[in-house]
């Protein structure tokens, strides 16, 4: 991205983690230091960072005014703590957590430097805030990307009115996707929708959990879980071998490998969002006297042409849509 260059982290633990650092034009210490961290390296997540590094960019943060690191987890809770302990010990001046676990983890490490959380579903009930008013104290506030759960099944009803059984493989370790299920089976429960949610304890469950759906399930929805969003396209391949209609949570839901609808946002916004927070705290602002928030932008998109390969009519008044992007 720009004049940014992307190498090798010096965290040896974290297997496969990158930091993206600026260009040595002026001593590092004279730097803003911006340490994020994501639990997993997935296209969402990784469009949550990027659109921090450009919101930053944007506000005039070049390469010899700023620092960036950035650390992945790579899905594993344990390694997500050390990346939290070694964050809180470089003591930078802000510290982005892009997830649920690893915005718990860094909320840990560290009471006094400053958290913004990013992607977090439901940061109250994941302990992180007490409210999205701001308390006054404190040290961390964030974007939540709670998915809107109830229009998204409305959205699944429209396109298949006769929708009975839809497919959900979660991993119960997220909180975020226990709050998920809970929502989809209550909202389901009120459209005479059933939802089997099969636990996936990690990405590499996730295709057995898909499987376990086949011939059960009217469709799938891919819920905005990390473990099923890493394994997206195993989760797709395996619908698709078997036409299986799936439902996408964001804007940018893997349409090129099989989804056929969703209604969500993008997450490059959200990143681009959580870039906003950054810069005001950057500017002085105190974190604990900001608003915690959701996410403003939300698109519908359907996939038209395999909908027409899978039998299913798109409602025209869909179709014509002005707010809907149909891909053909």
């Amino acid at each position: 991205m720009g004049g940014y260059a992307w190498k090798k982290s010096a965290f040896a633990v974290v297997v496969g983690a990158w930091a993206l650092t600026t260009a040595p034009a002026v001593h590092a210490a004279e730097k803003v230091k911006v340490y994020i961290t994501a639990i997993v390296q997935h296209p969402q997540l990784d469009a949550v960072r990027d659109g921090v590094v450009e919101k930053l960019k944007a506000a005039g943060y070049g390469e010899d005014r700023l620092q960036v690191v950035y650390e992945s987890a790579q899905g594993q809770a344990a390694i997500a703590a050390q990346i939290a302990r070694k964050f809180a010990g470089d003591r930078p001046d802000v510290i982005v957590a892009i997830s649920t676990p690893s915005a718990q983890a860094v909320a840990s490490a560290t009471k006094d430097i400053p958290i913004v959380f990013s992607a977090v579903t439901d940061p109250v009930a994941a302990g992180l805030i007490k409210s999205f008013k701001a308390s006054g104290t404190g040290n961390i506030a964030g974007v939540s990307d709670m998915s809107p759960i109830k229009e998204q099944l409305q959205l699944a009803k429209q396109i298949m009115p006769n929708l009975k059984r839809v497919g959900a493989p979660y991993n119960p370790g997220e909180a975020n996707s226990v709050v998920l299920v809970k929502l989809l089976k209550q909202y389901g429960e009120e459209m005479g929708i059933e939802i089997v949610a099969p636990p996936a304890n990690g990405t590499a469950f996730v295709k057995n959990a898909t499987q376990s759906l086949v011939g059960k399930v009217d469709a799938i929805f891919s819920l905005a879980d990390n473990s099923v969003t890493a394994a997206s396209a195993t989760l797709l391949q395996v619908a698709g071998e078997h036409n299986i209609p799936v439902f996408g949570n964001a804007a940018d839901s893997n349409f090129d490998q099989g989804t056929l609808a969703a209604l969500g946002f993008s997450y490059l916004s959200i990143g681009r969002q959580t870039g906003d927070m950054v810069l005001r705290i950057l500017k002085g602002e105190n974190v604990g006297k900001i608003d915690s928030e959701t996410t403003k932008e939300t698109a519908v998109v359907i996939n038209k042409k395999l909908a027409d390969r899978l039998g299913i009519g798109i409602p025209d008044g869909l179709l014509k849509n002005a707010a809907v992007k149909v891909m053909n």
